[in-house]
């Protein structure tokens, strides 16, 4: 299929969900950045011999291809976010350059750093923001870097599963505005901040969130100057020196609807969520002052909010152990975690 004709038909898949009843300011956004992203995103890439990068056949059903008789999420809420299934092309073969080398990432680059089996690797949201799907292996460990620039989640979970290595692709999908991801193995969906299959074989099935840290790139190459980082070497044909989603993130509302929307915070305000014993709990970053240490008695956990590195760390107070935290817009974490308990210092 041409450029011109996955371009062509963006328009009518964004108008479908996001034009009814009526076109307000936000579709219209919705729109404008949709039709522009189907066409970056339906851009060539290099040819290459590489399994990783041979995209499924383009499909134009509306789930695209997906088979949801077995969802487990309301099926009128898994909606198409404009590119196909492989639209957006996970990457599936990394390659990494030392910190020296990589001079395509600025002081201020946000990256997302990840430490198994000793070996520790950065993957800024420049690259992962055209790609959404890092399939990686740390050491012994296969696991899948994940990114959903419409909630401004980054997660990293575990790919091994009932005795099976999964490799993750990104559907084209959306539920509750944020990515879904599918497995090559059964097709199985899988949302990213519900941290579980919903459709398919694995239907139900929860997914392992790791730790992993947030932080600019100038902190992160002092923290780990042996450190690697994620290579523009894709096998795609990106401009990651464009910000595809800066309109959006300069937008007060999510372009997708959601089931709940509590109104305690500024929809798009930056929190941190954790999840401790089965309980969802969200901090508020405009309630954290930057450079201090915070207490949350009543579970026993400490938070560091250090600015001018971006870093945030959840850690349990009486071991000093971290634990997983996701920096997340707040529309998305309480639409997933209705009843998320909100910290008030």
């Amino acid at each position: 299929m041409s450029v011109t004709d996955s371009a062509a038909s963006c328009p009518r898949r964004l108008a479908r969900h996001l034009l009814r009843p009526a076109v307000g300011a936000a579709s219209l956004l919705a729109l404008t950045l949709g039709v522009g992203l189907c066409i970056i995103w339906s851009s060539p890439r290099e040819p290459t011999n590489e399994p990783s990068e041979r995209a499924s056949p383009q499909v134009r059903s509306p789930f695209n291809g997906f088979d949801l008789t077995r969802a487990t999420v309301p099926v009128s809420m898994i909606l198409s976010g404009g590119p196909d299934r492989d639209g957006i092309p996970a990457i599936d073969r990394p390659r990494f350059v030392t910190p020296e080398t990589a001079d395509y990432l600025r002081t201020d680059d946000v990256v997302i750093s990840l430490t198994l089996d000793g070996v520790t690797r950065a993957y800024p949201l420049r690259i992962l923001v055209w790609h959404e799907i890092v399939n990686d292996v740390l050491g012994k460990h296969p696991v899948a870097v994940t990114y959903c620039p419409l909630c401004g989640t980054a997660m990293v979970f575990r790919r091994e599963l009932k005795g099976r290595t999964l490799s993750f692709g990104v559907s084209g999908l959306l539920y509750q505005s944020d990515v879904l991801l599918y497995d090559r193995e059964t097709e199985s969906l899988w949302s990213q901040l519900a941290m579980s299959a919903v459709s398919g074989e694995y239907g139900g099935t929860p997914m392992e969130w790791l730790v992993s840290q947030q932080l600019t790139w100038s902190e992160w190459k002092r923290q780990f100057p042996e450190g690697w980082v994620l290579s523009t070497r894709t096998g795609a044909h990106r401009d990651y020196s464009v910000a595809p989603y800066r309109d959006y993130e300069a937008s007060p509302e999510p372009l997708f609807p959601i089931a709940v929307q509590r109104r305690e915070l500024a929809s798009k305000d930056w929190i941190v969520g954790v999840i401790l014993d089965g309980v969802a709990r969200a901090y508020p970053l405009k309630s954290l002052a930057a450079g201090r240490t915070f207490q949350d008695q009543s579970k026993a956990l400490e938070l560091i909010w250090a600015g001018d590195s971006q870093r945030i760390e959840v850690r349990q107070m009486a071991t000093g152990q971290p634990i997983p935290s996701v920096l997340a817009y707040w529309f998305a974490w309480q639409a997933f975690y209705p009843n998320t308990e909100i910290w008030n210092p």
